[in-house]
């Protein structure tokens, strides 16, 4: 990949997208292509061929999708799946068809088993039953590394899939009903910090155990594989191989936020 290949970043003002932006012209990158989802919906089969016709990338980076936390997943799941599985569909078969150099795929961590082994490998996707609160969002991103290993296998491509655990950063999502563990308990402790509440609630036992990444982290980690990986028909996994229970979590930021009740 040189300084000024054309890389085309879908999603490029979400959490992941606007990091690997930020992390491909901090490197010398400068043919950066994005468009917002008024200029370009990824759902709409037409719009992105014809996207690719007129912009050729040579390189493209798959951030885009419909995310939320367990609120979100679990109350639209018809749309968790039918969008996510749409704009892969598009944007992969495109990538082949236009004869992209190679396609970034992210993941997400919840494509493997409820009750997965712990650390978590890459060996372990498919072998027991998905969190079935957010099942439909983890269908469609298996399915979104299963085409990139199957475009690769009968067509040659060079898609790879990466994996990041679950990420934090700027340019998080602070939404109660979209957001994530981590930015919903800083929301939730500044809150009742500046309100002055007497408790804050956070749901479950707090026991299950989570590790966490900073998105400009895994930015410098995908930007690497694309300088570095060639093509396998396998996902990455991207993390620091550290967790933390949502307890422990839960009590850290409430110390830094200065909630002290």
């Amino acid at each position: 990949m040189h300084k000024n290949s054309k890389i085309y970043i879908a999603g490029h003002r979400g959490l992941v997208g606007s990091a690997i932006v930020e992390n491909l012209r901090a490197k010398g990158y400068d043919n950066l292509v994005y468009r917002t989802h008024e200029e370009l919906d990824l759902i709409n089969q037409q719009e992105v061929a014809d996207f690719f016709e007129k912009e050729k990338p040579e390189y493209v980076i798959l951030a885009a999708a419909k995310v939320g936390g367990i609120v979100a997943n679990n109350t639209y799941r018809a749309e968790f799946i039918y969008e996510n599985l749409q704009i892969q569909n598009n944007v992969i078969h495109q990538s082949y068809l236009h004869k992209v150099k190679k396609l970034l795929f992210l993941g997400s961590t919840c494509i493997y088993p409820k009750n997965c082994p712990q650390p978590m490998s890459e060996e372990s996707l498919l072998t027991s039953k998905l969190e079935y609160t957010n099942e439909p969002y983890a269908i469609a991103k298996i399915a979104g590394i299963k085409m990139c290993e199957s475009y690769n296998i009968q067509y040659g491509t060079n898609f790879i899939s990466v994996m990041p655990t679950n990420l934090y950063g700027k340019n998080d999502n602070f939404d109660l009903e979209t957001s994530h563990v981590l930015p919903a308990l800083l929301r939730k402790m500044h809150e009742a910090k500046i309100e002055n509440s007497p408790h804050v609630v956070i749901w479950g036992s707090g026991n299950p155990r989570r590790e966490f990444m900073y998105n400009e982290d895994m930015a410098d980690a995908c930007v690497f594989l694309l300088e570095k990986t060639k093509r396998q028909n396998t996902h990455i996994n991207i993390g620091t191989g550290i967790d933390i229970s949502i307890k422990e979590l839960a009590l850290l930021i409430k110390k830094i936020v200065g909630f002290r009740r």
